[in-house]
């Protein structure tokens, strides 16, 4: 179930930084994914899971 999240949460955040027209809900919907995935992740994928938070903030300051 984990790994699930976790894919999710990665292929969220990766439409976003892909995406040139992306709406608040999915900016939302990314951050939920990854607040959901560092429940039963494990170090490695906590560690993937700050980076891809770090990327959707870079994304909202440019």
């Amino acid at each position: 179930m984990a790994n699930n999240l976790f894919q999710q949460a990665r292929q969220a955040v990766n439409r976003i930084t892909n995406g040139q027209n992306v709406n608040p809900q999915d900016k939302q919907a990314a951050r939920n994914a990854i607040q959901s995935a560092y429940t039963d992740a494990t170090p490695e994928e906590q560690q993937e899971l700050q980076q891809l938070e770090q990327q959707l903030q870079q994304k909202n300051e440019l």
